[in-house]
């Protein structure tokens, strides 16, 4: 399809029909992401041991991770817009698959880890490629609202996937949710054919004259001398490490702790998903935010005081206003994290930065988990939050030391 050319005067992202079809596509397949994760999660159960479980599903976990960096030059040698296309034709495609199969039959536990491991894979490609989509399809001014809107879009599919998928295991078992993953998946297909792409400068013909691993490379490499771009990962990296083991097995062990249970921990949740909804929704509608480098800084160091707090307040309902502090500037400062780096980056690097930044997030960070685990069974959560804390607020305020990055700005919209 031949990439069109956007009006010139920029309308607000939530008005522009371009950038709807893409919110539709991307919610259908956040949806059917989570719908397929619940179906894998309740097969792999069914079909073997508690370990066997367990191991089916750190396989797509392990394959996204290994092959994150190379997702991303994909993106960037094929288009981010193919490889979506491509992404979510594949996961229909193997879904779809496995529901007919296991409708059909009782495949052994080998074909839900042969699922898993292709859809790790599918994953690394995924990812970066939906990160450097936006500036295709949005004009720069309105790559902030686009990154509210995602947000929305992602606390939807959290809030509707989850039933979704439980409703149709309850009425149809594993064969039925997979089936409505896959149609999910199949949804947004016609919908990002239909995306009309602006076309941004690349060096195509540099880029076929290379390797992967050698576009690797030049990708770290741009990153690393990158005045914005190469203190925003560094920023990224510290406050995920900081962040994701307290707000995932720290969170339950000091939920058992006080004796809050599941249906705290639940509320915890709920808190933070609200807070995180209400940064995506005033950025959808602001649309931009002044002095977005320094911003992004001070709401990472805040929230790593509320992400300490937590392990400090003895009543749930205290936590849980807690949790919507933390989901608000985590929610904010991840958005901006979003738009900076699509508007720093050069259009022929926007996949391999993407890939770093989401290397970080779902590659490294999740290995703190059971270092959490262990130092909060040893020491208690008090500390252990702290020092996370520590980590995650250290970002922050690298981020502030660094002048280019604490004056980084968002583009100014077009007004009509």
């Amino acid at each position: 399809m031949t990439a069109t050319e956007l009006a010139p005067v920029e309308r607000p992202a939530y008005r522009d029909p371009n950038v709807l079809r893409w919110l539709g596509a991307y919610t259908a397949s956040a949806t059917g992401d989570m719908v397929y994760h619940l179906a894998l999660s309740w097969a792999a159960v069914q079909s073997g041991t508690p370990a066997q479980a367990g191991t089916v599903l750190a396989l797509s976990a392990v394959m996204r991770a290994l092959l994150m960096l190379g997702g991303g030059v994909v993106a960037d040698r094929f288009g981010p817009w193919r490889v979506v296309i491509s992404s979510d034709a594949v996961r229909c495609v193997v879904v779809l698959g496995v529901a007919a199969t296991l409708a059909l039959a009782t495949p052994g536990l080998w074909v839900l880890a042969a699922v898993a491991l292709v859809f790790g894979a599918v994953d690394a490609l995924f990812m970066p490629a939906v990160g450097a989509l936006p500036p295709r399809i949005a004009a720069s001014g309105q790559l902030g609202r686009v990154q509210g809107m995602r947000g929305l879009a992602y606390r939807i599919s959290v809030l509707v996937g989850a039933p979704l998928g439980g409703l149709a295991v309850a009425l149809g078992g594993s064969a039925a949710a997979f089936g409505a993953a896959g149609l999910l998946f199949a949804f947004s297909l016609p919908l990002l054919l239909t995306l009309r792409r602006r076309p941004l400068p690349t060096d195509e013909e540099a880029r076929e004259k290379t390797t992967a691993p050698r576009d690797l490379t030049d990708g770290l490499r741009y990153i690393r001398r990158h005045r914005v771009l190469g203190p925003l990962m560094i920023v990224v990296a510290l406050s995920d490490l900081g962040f994701v083991g307290p707000l995932n097995v720290g969170l339950a062990l000091l939920a058992d702790l006080r004796g809050w249970g599941a249906a705290g921990i639940g509320w915890i949740l709920a808190g933070f998903g609200t807070g995180a909804g209400a940064a995506s929704l005033l950025l959808t509608v602001r649309g931009r935010v002044p002095r977005a480098g320094f911003v992004l800084s001070w709401t990472i160091a805040l929230g790593a005081a509320s992400i300490a707090a937590l392990a400090y307040v003895p009543q749930l309902p205290v936590a849980v206003a807690v949790s919507v502090s933390v989901g608000l500037l985590a929610g904010l400062s991840g958005a901006l994290c979003g738009a900076l780096t699509q508007t720093a980056c050069a259009p022929a690097y926007l996949g391999r930065v993407t890939s770093v930044s989401t290397f970080f997030s779902l590659g490294i960070a999740p290995l703190s988990f059971p270092l959490t685990g262990a130092a909060v069974g040893l020491w208690g959560p008090a500390p252990v939050f702290t020092a996370s804390a520590a980590v995650c607020a250290l970002g922050g305020i690298y981020g502030l030391s660094v002048k280019a990055l604490r004056r980084a700005e968002l583009p100014v919209a077009r007004a009509a």
